[in-house]
């Protein structure tokens, strides 16, 4: 079997995206993946295949104190034939490069999110960028979605009394991905005790202003475990979103700024408030689109 690599670094929203290309890549070849270390069990497990883990935000701050672990992470890469990057910077492309991989694909001009890093592979390929970013994944890997796993992904279940919530995700990872607190606050109050917001790392004072019970502080398993257990989940364009859907639970999300026919929930596009083709604003989403869409799904 070929020796493949995948390089699809972060974050949490584009890694789950990747998976069904992996999983389909994997049915063919012997495959590794460099992603970020925060992601690797999550790869590991519910992708199937060896993970090769790196930390260059780390890099970045210390090249000196990180020649070791920079050194080790390129060896491991070098066993590779092929790789495939999946995210399309200078820094992704630029790995299989370094690792002197021979063949290097990726995605063509038309696709690619820099463009310097077409100068780091060798094979561009053309996709559909009017299709969904899942899509996009499995015309660049050139495979049918394979099944990827989420049974296998152990959950932490301490949080049993936070079942059957409606859960809010006020965050988002850029501040044109955020719907205003005080309307997240009237979807809590309409919904009732039933509202729960979570939250990720400096985002504790959103989900407090949304006036519903606020979960404590999560690891990526007890994340996961409430969002699998939700009854509804409703937030932006975020990974905890696409966690949500990847694991079979109903969502609605919140689009302004970024369309939901390439970065929607895969399979609930028809469950999205989308305003990327009129004003592009979070703040033209009503409260109204999301009550309605909550009471037509959770009925």
């Amino acid at each position: 079997m070929t020796r493949l690599l995948v390089v699809r670094l972060s974050a949490l929203g584009d890694v789950i995206h990747t998976i069904p290309a992996v999983a389909g890549l994997r049915e063919t070849h012997q495959v590794s993946w460099v992603v970020e270390a925060p992601y690797r069990e999550l790869v590991e497990l519910v992708a199937g295949v060896e993970v090769i883990p790196t930390r260059m935000k780390k890099w970045g701050r210390s090249l000196l104190g990180s020649r070791g672990e920079m050194a080790a992470t390129l060896r491991a890469m070098h066993r590779a034939e092929v790789a495939v990057d999946f995210q399309g910077l200078v820094k992704s492309a630029m790995l299989p490069w370094l690792a002197r991989v021979k063949t290097r694909r990726g995605f063509d001009k038309r696709a690619i999110r820099e463009k310097p890093a077409l100068l780091f592979t060798n094979q561009k390929v053309p996709v559909d960028t009017t299709k969904h970013v899942i899509e996009q994944n499995l015309q660049l890997a050139g495979v049918s979605a394979g099944t990827a796993n989420w049974d296998a992904y152990p959950l932490d279940n301490h949080f049993g009394a936070f079942r059957n919530r409606i859960v809010l995700l006020p965050g988002a990872g850029k501040a044109n991905k955020l719907w205003p607190a005080e309307r997240f606050r009237e979807v809590a109050r309409r919904i009732g005790g039933d509202a729960l917001a979570v939250w990720g790392p400096g985002e504790r004072e959103l989900a407090e202003a949304t006036g519903a019970r606020v979960a404590p502080p999560t690891t990526l398993r007890e994340l996961a475990f409430i969002l699998r257990e939700a009854r509804v989940v409703i937030g932006g364009d975020t990974g905890p979103l696409h966690l949500a859907a990847a694991l079979g639970t109903k969502v609605i999300g919140l689009y302004g700024p970024t369309d939901p026919r390439r970065n929607g929930p895969y399979g609930q596009l028809d469950h999205c408030v989308d305003h990327f083709r009129t004003t592009k604003w979070m703040e033209s989403i009503s409260v109204e689109e999301v009550m309605t869409i909550l009471q037509r799904i959770n009925a």
